[in-house]
């Protein structure tokens, strides 16, 4: 059987009539080294482009660091250093919780029910009404991966008890959750300095996809993970500056849409076939899955909804901006 990649669907695509009028070269900061399957959504996104515009527009995506801060691309953005930039909105949940809803949390939609609610229950409106309200920037889906495995770690983890005094990597709602119900650290960090931590032994282990796994050769310091427990699907987000949005005509705003849309949605096949042959190589690299013990699972689920319950309310209480969207959120999950 033929293997879908995401290179080879824009390939077969067909470059739409050249479109008259001035070029444009934007700059796209990303919150990636180079080689995580979001990186490969970001350049797909890029390429996409440039086929719709007849070659009008370019975008030149760069590794995170490069252009600002890889954990807060869209203040790079706002600031004028970039165009555009791609992230992760779970990375500002210091600012505000409502951001982990569209960027995936524990015990929330998988892969699947993400994109429905994305795009035919109204999520993709809502995500783009919050962050115009919240950060001045005009925000749309930009590629979705699988859930993440919950945690890859030096010793096995079977219970809630294990993970007490773990030194974690995490980031977005995760750190709160990690600290206050895991009785964990949490250690936010960028994904290429994790297997420098864990050679030094500042951390225990990590919570990441099995691409990232091996793309940062986690699996050379950890041989544990545990499997029955996810984080929720992971939606990635660009992010455009207002003033360039707002200089753009309206064909290739429509552009921008329709490549991230397609950039989201065609992905599926191409990632869960590279989730399959990356377990089946920490199986050879000897990392031992593990699950949770009786009950333990159910504990855990327990906690996790007890903690969405928590952030709600806190939002409605304080009218925070995306007290509204939260309430949207919650109405159309049935919570």
């Amino acid at each position: 059987m033929r293997m879908f990649t995401l290179a080879a669907a824009l390939a077969a695509l067909p470059v739409e009539a050249q479109q008259s009028g001035p070029t444009y070269t934007w700059k796209m900061a990303t919150g990636w080294a180079s080689g995580p399957l979001m990186d490969i959504g970001a350049k797909g996104f890029a390429e996409r482009i440039g086929q719709l515009s007849g070659g009008r527009f370019k975008i030149q995506t760069f590794p995170g660091g490069a252009l600002g801060n890889a954990l807060k691309v869209p203040e790079t953005v706002k600031n004028g250093v970039a165009e555009c930039g791609h992230t992760w909105m779970g990375y500002d949940w210091g600012k505000d919780p409502t951001t982990v809803l569209f960027g995936g949390y524990a015990g929330t939609f998988d892969t699947e029910r993400m994109l429905h609610w994305l795009y035919e229950g109204g999520g993709a409106e809502l995500q783009r009404q919050f962050r115009d309200q919240a950060d001045g920037v005009v925000s749309m889906p930009l590629f979705i991966r699988t859930a993440e495995v919950f945690l890859h770690s030096r010793k096995p983890v079977k219970s809630l008890a294990d993970l007490k005094g773990l030194k974690l990597r995490t980031a977005g709602g995760a750190m709160d959750i990690t600290a206050n119900d895991f009785d964990a650290v949490p250690v936010r960090m960028p994904g290429p300095d994790i297997l420098p931590s864990l050679s030094r032994g500042t951390l225990d282990g990590t919570l990441a996809p099995l691409q990232s796994v091996k793309v940062f050769d986690i699996q050379t310091q950890v041989k544990h993970m545990t499997t029955d427990v996810s984080l929720g699907s992971f939606i990635t987000v660009y992010a455009i500056s207002d003033r360039a949005w707002k200089r753009l005509p309206e064909a290739l705003r429509a552009n921008l849409t329709e490549a991230g849309d397609f950039a989201t949605k065609n992905h599926c096949e191409y990632v869960d076939t590279q989730e399959v042959k990356v377990v089946q190589e920490l199986e050879q690299d000897g990392v031992k899955g593990n699950t949770m013990a009786p009950g333990q699972l159910v504990a855990l689920n327990t906690k996790l909804q007890g903690v969405a319950n928590e952030w709600a309310e806190s939002l409605d209480k304080r009218n925070k901006p995306g007290s509204i969207v939260l309430r949207d959120f919650r109405k159309a999950v049935g919570k």
